[in-house]
């Protein structure tokens, strides 16, 4: 008999047509009364495939006695309680690396859109306005000091592009790392004073909840620019609306928010913000790696074999 597992929420095509091949498949987003789903074929499941987003529930988790494994389509992973997993002797999985080029190129779009101010510029040309003049001078990226908060994979992926602007780099982290070509700040607040940029990709966590606090954000100023790719709970949020409207931040762009996919209003009218809506990894190619990563994780687990990309 197959595997049983719950599928959380809707995947690509050629991954669930892999799920559906090697496991009964219990589709959680479908079901019409999940507490029933969950009654019913709770004690059958063995494995959950989930994503970054919507991670696992306590009261999910609760339902599945016989669970073993987690496999998250995302590299964040802060959406899954990691220490009861490994306090039920739960196995977690993500899929790293396969995402960190897609996740430097938004970045690095993202800056290029809120310095050259290219949504402005294209409704510019759009509304017919070129006529009557040309649209002014916007800044640019090169010669600009640019600090990353997280120099992990993705955040190492984004300074090795911006070197290529002729940027220059520095990074906050928890520690320092050797034999790495940027001056490194132990103090955020610090960095932000000096830099042009300050570019958020660190992890999701509970120490990293509202790491970019308002004082950060003054620290930036009025001519600085917040980019943040990670999750929308790193800035404080409320914070950041107020001192970008006040002027006291000086612009964002933000692939990103606390409560998506619901926006504060008052970004929508601001002049100086780039939005984008979480697209981060969301590129064919990006995602159908991180999906085949979902089922090689489970492959693994159910045949005995390394774990490909374990968490826990």
């Amino acid at each position: 008999m197959k595997p049983e597992i719950l599928q959380i929420a809707p995947m690509m095509p050629h991954v669930e047509a892999a799920l559906n091949d090697a496991y009964k498949v219990h589709r959680y987003w479908e079901a019409d009364d999940r507490a029933a789903l969950l009654a019913e074929a709770g004690p059958s499941i063995r494995a959950v495939a989930t994503d970054g987003h919507h991670g696992l529930a306590p009261e999910v988790m609760d339902a599945l006695p016989a669970l073993e494994i987690i496999s998250s389509y995302g590299v964040g992973y802060d959406a899954i309680d990691i220490p009861t997993c490994k306090a039920r002797d739960l196995r977690v999985t993500n899929t790293p690396d396969v995402l960190n080029d897609a996740m430097a190129e938004i970045t690095v779009g993202l800056m290029v859109a809120l310095c050259r101010r290219i949504p402005q510029s294209d409704r510019f040309v759009r509304q017919g306005e070129w006529p009557g003049g040309g649209f002014g001078l916007t800044g640019e990226l090169t010669g600009a000091h640019a600090g990353i908060l997280g120099l992990g994979r993705i955040g190492s992926e984004i300074a090795r592009r911006l070197q290529a602007f002729k940027m220059r780099i520095s990074y906050h982290g928890r520690r320092e790392q050797p034999f790495v070509p940027y001056a490194y700040y132990p103090d955020l607040e610090d960095m932000a004073r000096d830099v042009d940029w300050l570019i958020v990709i660190a992890p999701g966590s509970p120490e990293t909840r509202g790491i970019v606090s308002r004082q950060v954000m003054e620290a930036l100023g009025p001519d600085g620019a917040l980019v943040n790719v990670a999750r929308g709970s790193l800035v404080d949020e409320a914070a950041m609306v107020e001192l970008l409207r006040s002027g006291k931040l000086g612009s964002a762009a933000l692939d990103v928010f606390e409560d998506e996919p619901r926006v504060p209003e008052a970004l929508l009218s601001m002049d100086n913000v780039v939005l984008s809506p979480h697209q981060g990894s969301a590129t064919r190619k990006t995602r159908g790696a991180m999906g085949d990563l979902v089922v090689r994780n489970l492959a693994a687990h159910f045949a005995g074999d390394p774990l490909p990309t374990p968490v826990a």
